[in-house]
């Protein structure tokens, strides 16, 4: 049976693009936060994932405020990406891993989820960037299988939600026939808010005692309501739910490899965790 070989969460902040396409990875700025990843690309070089399932908020290449899925999955042949604004060179197309789409669906729905299915997708910065990150050269030796996250349009899914949409991810895959090894990515965050009154905010506290909770305790923020999450966290901060589910997915006891935490990047608390599972 498939696989889950552990589970990567990261920032998806459109600068970060933005940088690596300046070569400004070394800069002053940015370092401290590029510095995080090379510890993440050998772990990946030695566990050699076949597939990514990938958790993540659309922000409106693909949705928009008028048709907002709660949780949608791709089960496309391919992901391609489009200008967004930003400024973001596009990125080679992504394949997908259309058997595992199918078969996350069906096992979702029979749980009772109750899933968009998306047979053309199109992915933003929230995939393309941790992929960037992850694998440089931008020949990505994985399929994907993207599972998105409504993060956006308000009423959200609850973090109790999410974390059994990750578990239910976890088993299925589990379930998956063939021997794949897949890697799981949780992408967004942390802390930010990016309009109103509280434009700029950031909460360090908040964000560590998170990631500590994915370490030792990952339903820790299901006693927080999302209206909470957002007082904490940020209107946008509230991708953590991304990090949740994809936390949800590996076992309940994973091993926490590394982490690395910077503030600020583009007004927004940037982070990085690996766990093997």
């Amino acid at each position: 049976m498939a696989r889950i070989v552990g589970g990567i969460f990261t920032s998806h902040v459109p600068a970060i693009g933005g940088a690596i396409a300046k070569g400004a990875q070394d800069t002053p700025y940015w370092k401290p936060f590029f510095d995080g990843f090379p510890p993440v690309r050998q772990w990946l070089r030695d566990a050699r994932p076949d597939v990514a399932v990938v958790f993540y908020n659309d922000h409106g290449l693909n949705f928009f405020l008028d048709k907002m899925p709660t949780f949608a999955i791709g089960a496309a042949p391919e992901y391609r990406n489009a200008d967004e604004g930003w400024g973001i060179p596009q990125v080679p197309a992504f394949r997908g891993e259309e058997d595992l789409s199918w078969h996350l669906i069906e096992s979702l729905v029979a749980e009772d989820f109750d899933i968009v299915t998306c047979q053309e997708m199109k992915v933003d910065h929230a995939l393309t960037l941790p992929f960037s990150l992850l694998w440089p050269d931008e020949r990505w030796p994985v399929t994907v299988v993207p599972v998105c996250i409504n993060t956006v349009l308000f009423p959200l899914p609850s973090a109790r939600r999410c974390l059994a949409l990750g578990r239910a991810v976890g088993r299925a895959v589990e379930n998956w026939a063939g021997d794949a090894r897949v890697l799981v990515i949780g992408s967004g965050g942390l802390s930010h808010q990016l309009e109103g009154q509280r434009a700029g905010h950031i909460n360090k506290a908040f964000d560590l005692a998170f990631m500590d909770s994915l370490a030792k305790d990952p339903a820790w923020a299901t006693q927080y309501s999302i209206n909470d999450l957002a007082k904490e966290a940020g209107t946008q901060g509230i991708e953590l739910l991304n990090w949740l589910a994809a936390r949800g997915a590996l076992a309940d006891v994973a091993r926490e490899l590394h982490r690395n935490y910077h503030i600020p990047i583009s007004n927004t608390a940037a982070a990085t965790m690996l766990f093997e599972s």
